[in-house]
């Protein structure tokens, strides 16, 4: 593995800083409304509806045919704020495990109410459910498709104290 050279990393993230973020206020004039869905793959449908419904209390807001692929099905979870996580399955495909991979999708973080983490925290381990306590607001887990999710306590738009919008 080639050595990183740290100061030089340093210096390319304050470069970038000072070319294109915008001064105070921030979250200003952006072309977007809003995350409408992030699309995941479930090897198994009522399987990830048990999890993100019932374990974690995202309700199923709708499941109909996946347009891309004949008898497969999408399906979505509200996961506050008119924002949605949405699954595919795709029967007959044998598509494999889930994969993380280097430049591929690392993590979902979905922010929740203080005490409603904590309320979630004890739901996972009355799971079963591993995960890692990072940082005091935020955990981190895998859903019963292998992909990695982060629950946070941090209000939206702030990141471990740091104003992220």
């Amino acid at each position: 593995m080639p050595e990183i050279d740290l100061a030089t990393i340093d210096a390319e993230r304050e470069r970038l800083r000072d070319t294109y973020l915008r001064p105070e206020p921030r979250g200003s004039a952006s072309s977007a409304r809003g995350l409408h869905h992030v699309a995941v793959v479930a090897r198994d449908v009522e399987e990830t509806i048990r999890f993100y419904h019932g374990l974690l209390e995202f309700p199923l807001t709708e499941i109909f045919e996946n347009r891309d692929h004949r008898g497969s099905n999408h399906f979505f979870f509200d996961i506050g704020n008119g924002n949605l996580l949405a699954f595919f399955d795709f029967p007959g495909l044998d598509l494999g495990p889930y994969a993380e991979v280097l430049g591929g999708l690392h993590h979902i973080a979905i922010s929740v109410e203080p005490e409603k983490w904590e309320h979630l925290r004890r739901k996972l381990d009355e799971a079963g459910v591993e995960y890692l306590r990072e940082s005091g607001t935020s955990i981190y887990f895998r859903d019963p498709n292998g992909a990695r999710l982060e629950l946070i306590a941090d209000p939206l738009g702030e990141m471990y104290g740091t104003k992220v919008v």
